[in-house]
């Protein structure tokens, strides 16, 4: 029987992934603070740790060897570090939750290449000190250049689910259905997204393919802003309220500077993983997020 050690697990795609691993027949570790239940029941272990302390996570996994980790919680080089003096000689393969945040702003769809974490220069910071955007940047630096084991960072974009805890589509489906204003700077910016279910997938994908260095993982294509409002609109029959700028609890977690954030999946796509378009679920998910809000108010 396969291990598989998941660092968070308790929330969005992260509970998706151990119920993937459990249905591959896996032994499951869940790590973390231990402060949010989780519905696996007896189906995995649990173990309680500070996963930004380095003595606490000696402590927790010096008995401990694992086929697969998954790291759904390092935000920075520190956090990287400390993963590899945990984990040097007890895992096989290493699968690390980063970001489309990596990338600079371009206005074209970005590739593996145009950030290149294997010359980076490293400086260790905890999360604490430094920009999420950065932190992503140092710790798979840290891990391509320092990592003894085998390596996967796969870069996500904006995750969407139901039970997204950042609730940013929630938010655009609430104030269309209220018709409460949304600040959006650019309506023709061109945005990038992946349904949970599939970035719980393809993790473990990454896993079971062996995978190595850096994968773009995200619905085929893009949707501007505009047609992402449209089909809002469509499915709630309300007209959106849309401003350039209003108060800060309006405007768009979506609202983008740049006229592209979208990567291009091309890379993943050769490793035979199939992604979903972005037609084929997003208008679905708008859908029962409506009805949510409906049963709510009913």
């Amino acid at each position: 029987m396969q291990t598989a050690l998941v660092l968070g697990g308790t929330r969005f795609f992260g509970k998706r992934l151990v119920q993937e691993l459990l249905d591959k027949g896996m032994k499951v570790t869940l790590a973390n603070r231990g402060l949010t239940e989780d519905p696996f029941g007896n189906q995995v272990e649990r173990i309680i740790v500070d996963r930004y302390d380095e003595e606490s996570m000696l402590s927790a996994f010096e008995d401990y060897e694992f086929d697969m980790i998954f790291d759904n919680i390092c935000y920075a080089s520190e956090d990287a570090r400390i993963a590899i003096k945990v984990f040097t000689d007890k895992v096989s393969r290493y699968i690390f939750t980063s970001t489309l945040s990596v990338y600079d702003e371009v206005d074209r769809f970005v590739t593996e290449e145009d950030f290149d974490p294997y010359h980076y220069p490293i400086q260790y910071v905890t999360r604490q000190e430094t920009t999420y955007k950065e932190g992503k940047r140092l710790a798979e630096a840290v891990f391509f250049q320092e990592a003894p084991f085998p390596v996967a960072a796969i870069r996500f974009p904006i995750v969407l689910g139901d039970d997204d805890y950042t609730r940013r589509l929630h938010f655009h489906v609430e104030h269309v259905m209220k018709q409460w204003p949304i600040g959006i700077p650019n309506l023709d910016a061109t945005i990038g997204f992946i349904p949970a279910n599939q970035a719980a997938r393809f993790l473990l994908w990454a896993a079971e393919e062996e995978l190595e260095g850096t994968f773009n993982a995200c619905s085929h294509g893009g949707i501007t802003l505009k047609g992402l409002i449209n089909l809002i609109e469509e499915s709630t029959g309300k007209q959106a309220v849309i401003m350039s700028e209003t108060e800060d609890e309006h405007m768009s977690p979506f609202g983008v500077s740049q006229s592209v954030w979208c990567m291009s999946n091309e890379k993943a796509k050769e490793t035979g993983f199939l992604f979903v378009p972005l037609q084929e679920w997003l208008p679905s998910l708008i859908q029962r997020i409506k009805k949510t809000f409906e049963k709510e108010e009913s």
